[in-house]
């Protein structure tokens, strides 16, 4: 890392923003501060620089680190434990690779300066999702404090109520009367009927347009044979020819022949021809 280089292309997460900096002194904590020459300032701004490839490491006197992280151990007598094992670790990892930077290298399969500097950040990145991992399961409602569970369980009534009792010997016996009757009855078959078509309802009604009088009933143009009966065949077809005969008055309407007329919702029609055009009168007087 001879120059401060952008960030790995294969490294993941490189097109999301710029990762905070670690904190690693909780609150009220005395924060680790060094004056390195090239750098001043906290060392999580250090470790966020040194994750991100942003600051030289071989401009950076690791003797130098060491001695103020001790004097700030000496110093914070309160210091928490974890919080300078953190510290301490951080110093180390920076210490190693400036080693390894600072040392020609070796052809070898031995991992790189570049490659521990993409290891140091992904450490640090795992860090950071440990710690905000932790804080979040912190912050869940702890039982106990936050929620209470039930006390002594209660017991419920169950009550049982039976539809209907039945034997094996009954599901027996209703199976085989299925399936006797499955045996017995065949497909049914429905007998052709001949319904009154459109086309003859309409010549009927235009035969019968000029021999009836002023405003017929509608039903007066069905056929004598076609008009009701008692069975269910007489009826089907006494259903057809009045619907074949009321299509075809509306079709003969619709071409000017006769007029529908309804006195009343749901009252019979009445039906009569129309009236031709008058004809314009002729003149007889001839020119002189």
């Amino acid at each position: 890392m001879a120059e401060p280089q952008g960030p790995d292309p294969d490294w993941p997460d490189q097109d999301q923003k710029e990762a905070p900096a670690l904190d690693l002194a909780g609150e009220g904590e005395p924060a680790l501060l060094v004056d390195l020459g090239e750098f001043e300032g906290p060392i999580d701004l250090l470790l966020t620089l040194a994750r991100d490839q942003k600051v030289d490491l071989t401009r950076i006197s690791i003797l130098a680190l060491a001695e103020q992280y001790l004097a700030f151990v000496e110093e914070a007598h309160r210091l928490r434990l974890e919080v300078a094992a953190d510290y301490l670790v951080t110093a180390a990892w920076l210490a190693y690779l400036k080693s390894r930077l600072l040392l020609p290298t070796p052809e070898t399969e031995e991992p790189t300066g570049e490659e521990l500097a993409q290891a140091l950040a992904f450490q640090l990145q795992r860090l950071e999702a440990m710690q905000t991992a932790a804080a979040r399961l912190m912050a869940r409602p702890r039982l106990g404090r936050d929620v209470f569970p039930r006390g002594a369980p209660e017991d419920l009534p169950v009550f049982e109520r039976r539809v209907t009792e039945v034997t094996l010997y009954d599901l027996l016996r209703a199976y085989g009367d299925i399936k006797r009757r499955q045996q017995k009855t065949g497909p049914l078959h429905l007998p052709p009927v001949d319904l009154f078509t459109i086309e003859d309802a309409i010549r009927r009604v235009e035969a019968m347009l000029g021999r009836l009088p002023d405003w017929t009933r509608l039903d007066r143009f069905l056929p004598p044979d076609w008009r009701g009966g008692t069975s269910r065949e007489d009826k089907l077809k006494a259903r057809s020819a009045l619907a074949a005969t009321f299509v075809a008055t509306l079709e003969l309407a619709k071409a000017g022949q006769l007029e529908v007329r309804q006195d009343g919702t749901f009252g019979p029609l009445y039906v009569r021809r129309t009236d031709p055009p008058p004809q314009p009168a002729q003149s007889t007087d001839k020119e002189p």
